[in-house]
């Protein structure tokens, strides 16, 4: 049976963090679903017919109304996963070319390989699902945002040119695609917009507009939103030292790192980095109903 640990409503659909506990009969539901385990037993999941593996190197996904669910054998141990049921009015809203299939088959796959910056993200989506009472409606529709933006670059457009995949999207102009692909790489506060600018072929002033347009926020926002993702990502292994995360992303001096991470997250990065790494290996029990509100 899957026991849930966090559940998140929103316009998104629904992101949930499970546990993963003993074979269960499978369920169709209407959304699709996207798995990604985070820690524990490897297990064998059921989509349709197929029984594939839920692995830390594997991304699942299952199409609206298909049967699937958990078919471990008694001695696996406990699995936790998160599972995102995606509003198939979200996706096809601001992805209308890549999930508008009438035959109901928004993915063409049920198993690929996970990418380094799926695998961060799936891990950053846990970590922050743990401390939920840290973690804002907009970090999680951000991240959340950022998972489907991965997929459809990554594993749907290796099936359909990237002019159709995109077509109708807010995210259609290859330009700012790029520039997300660029900032995505090395987020940093020292970036130069400028030449971010220069490197995606646009003036400074055409640019600012055309990403907000895009993305609903300016280029400083959206990097400041992947620098916190990247300083949880960090933070909650409890290795890395916060002066080191410091200046991996770019602040000239750890204060300013902290004050950061202060405005955007509510605490500074130390008390964090406690709450994540003890939540992380002792979770809380499961709330007992979903709350559509993240932030409580």
């Amino acid at each position: 049976m899957s026991r849930p640990i966090r559940i998140f409503d929103g316009p998104f659909g629904r992101l949930m963090l499970v546990e993963l506990q003993a074979a269960e009969a499978p369920q169709s539901l209407p959304e699709p679903a996207i798995l990604l385990k985070h820690d524990g037993g490897d297990t064998e999941y059921l989509i349709g017919d197929e029984r594939l593996a839920l692995t830390r190197e594997d991304v699942l996904f299952v199409n609206p109304s298909e049967p699937h669910g958990d078919q471990r054998n008694a001695d696996v141990p406990t699995t936790r996963a998160i599972v995102f049921y995606a509003s198939g009015e979200w996706l096809t809203r601001n992805f209308p070319a890549a999930f508008a299939a009438g035959d109901g088959r928004m993915f063409p796959s049920r198993r690929e390989a996970i990418t380094p910056r799926i695998r961060r993200l799936a891990h950053t989506l846990a970590i922050e699902a743990l401390n939920d009472q840290f973690l804002s409606v907009e970090r999680l529709e951000f991240m959340l945002q950022e998972l489907v933006l991965s997929i459809v670059d990554t594993y749907l457009g290796r099936r359909r040119s990237a002019s159709a995949l995109w077509r109708g999207s807010r995210f259609e102009d290859s330009r700012i695609r790029r520039a997300i692909s660029l900032l995505r790489a090395h987020p940093n506060k020292e970036l130069n917009m400028d030449e971010l600018a220069s490197q995606v072929g646009l003036s400074r002033s055409r640019f600012y507009d055309l990403f907000q347009l895009c993305t609903g926020r300016s280029p400083r926002a959206y990097l400041d939103m992947l620098c916190v993702e990247a300083a949880i990502a960090k933070l909650s292994t409890g290795r890395a030292k916060i002066a080191d995360v410091s200046a991996e992303l770019g602040f000239s001096a750890q204060s300013n790192f902290t004050r950061f991470f202060l405005h955007q997250v509510g605490i500074p990065p130390s008390e964090y980095r406690r709450a994540a790494t003890k939540r992380d290996a002792s979770p809380r029990p499961a709330r007992p109903e979903a709350d559509p509100d993240p932030t409580t």
